[in-house]
């Protein structure tokens, strides 16, 4: 079956801002589906509170809206239940490096078969404008009556040392870059991570869609704009872990180009490993059927509604432990 991206669009209008990223997330991820050759309903998109929380009522895919910084165990429950299906969970970086920072960083351990998507604009958007965990030390946005007091969380740093196998970043803006990087993440055999640099229009005037393309900085040879962004791609670097024995290399390499920032911005895939054994994987070595006959594929009840549940083995080995 041929899809387009307009066959994962829903008729919710979506009420973000003028010029909000969300749109060109929005875009990149109904490319992406379309190009993946991906029915509607293999797809479960998770997503917290925000702005960007709304992003699964205008993709016509299964949705859960669910609490804020509970993206991740939400989609960990529906990834277990159903191994089948491909999850993706969408949330802002307040949602899932402030509340939701436990959940992020227990994530990596698991490796499950996930692509989890935060919308990085350094702000709170939904509730006016406060500095997010990744708005930088010392930066004063419009909301802000005097300058931020913390320090930055690096989502890539943090995904790396957390045992993240696929880390990206891209650019709400560069939607094609985008739909690139989130087919390579879904078609990634693990954990899947990526940063999205998303412009605020409305509350963060420091890191807009102008400071990106570098405005504020022109050639004086040739009179254009010289962008902050740059593409990993094309440079000569290599993400991809060959062999377990290089994967502290390529780790220590994706934490220099993590560090970056400011008058060069990386974006592209920083890290990638397909070597470490899946979540799936694990639990297929203590229950060989398990990819077979999940818990989504299992009955729980009978005809008559009462449990099909086999609970003698289960209360012979409480008696003998």
């Amino acid at each position: 079956m041929d899809l387009k991206p307009s066959d994962f669009k829903t008729d919710v209008f979506a009420d973000w801002c003028p010029g909000c990223g969300n749109f060109g997330i929005l875009n990149a991820l109904q490319m992406a589906f379309a190009e993946l050759g991906l029915e509607p309903h293999q797809v479960v998109m998770v997503s917290g509170i925000g702005c960007s929380g709304k992003e699964p009522h205008s993709i016509k895919v299964y949705g859960v809206h669910t609490l804020h910084g509970r993206v991740l165990p939400f989609a960990t429950g529906i990834k277990i239940a159903n191994p089948q299906l491909e999850v993706l969970a969408i949330g802002g970086d307040g949602d899932g490096l402030g509340i939701g920072a436990g959940h992020f960083v227990n994530a990596g351990r698991r490796n499950l078969h996930i692509t989890y998507i935060i919308h990085d604009n350094g702000v709170y958007g939904l509730t006016k404008g406060q500095a997010s965990p990744t708005l930088r030390l010392g930066l004063k946005t419009k909301a802000l009556a005097k300058p931020n007091l913390n320090d930055a969380v690096d989502p890539i740093a943090l995904a790396l040392v957390t045992g993240y196998t696929f880390v990206a970043r891209s650019y709400a803006y560069d939607f094609r870059h985008l739909k690139d990087t989130i087919k390579g993440a879904m078609r990634h055999k693990g954990l899947a991570f990526i940063d999205c640099l998303q412009p605020c229009p409305t509350y963060n005037d420091i890191n807009t869609k102008e400071w990106y393309a570098g405005e504020d900085r022109i050639d004086p040879k040739t009179g254009k704009p010289q962008p902050r962004l740059y593409k990993l791609e094309g440079t000569g670097y290599d993400p991809v872990v060959h062999d377990l024995n290089e994967d502290f290399q390529k780790k220590m390499a994706a934490m220099g180009k993590a560090c970056e920032w400011g008058d060069r911005i990386p974006i592209g895939v920083f890290y990638k490993n397909e070597l470490q054994s899946t979540f799936a994987e694990r639990i297929t070595e203590r229950i060989p059927f398990y990819q077979e006959y999940p818990p989504a594929k299992q009955r729980i009840s009978d005809e008559n509604g009462f449990s099909t549940a086999e609970l003698q083995e289960f209360f012979s080995d409480l008696k003998t432990t």
